[in-house]
């Protein structure tokens, strides 16, 4: 783990509390369900990312038209199943004490989680 690590945790803990104080259906109920509730997100968050990476250089590299569409599916289901991915993972591991709303919610938490976090790493650098 790096510190740049850390920095994320505890950008997505801010992330989500403010959405939990300004979004009625976002729900968590203490300090430290929001720190676990990170962490779970950074978790998912990297490998997605990783995984986006790959599908993205594929399609890059695809020499034909068939190749690249199957990247951009691989890409869409990427995208659609890692918010499905982290409602699932929110539930399993953390149930009643943590909701993060439906599809929408999580995929406009998601964006603001990684803008924030694209911000704070710029502000650092």
């Amino acid at each position: 783990m790096h510190a740049r690590d850390v920095v994320d945790v505890f950008v997505y803990t801010v992330v989500l509390a403010t959405f939990a104080q300004l979004f009625p259906e976002v729900i968590s109920e203490s300090f430290l369900t929001s720190l676990i509730t990170a962490v779970l997100l950074k978790a998912v968050l990297e490998i997605v990312v990783r995984v986006k990476t790959r599908i993205v250089a594929k399609f890059k590299r695809a020499a034909t038209a068939r190749e690249r569409a199957v990247a951009a599916v691989a890409l869409a289901l990427v995208a659609g199943g890692s918010k499905a991915l982290i409602l699932w993972l929110t539930d399993l591991l953390l149930g009643d004490a943590v909701h993060l709303g439906g599809f929408f919610s999580v995929t406009l938490l998601v964006v603001v989680l990684m803008l924030a976090r694209a911000g704070v790493r710029r502000l650092l650098d």
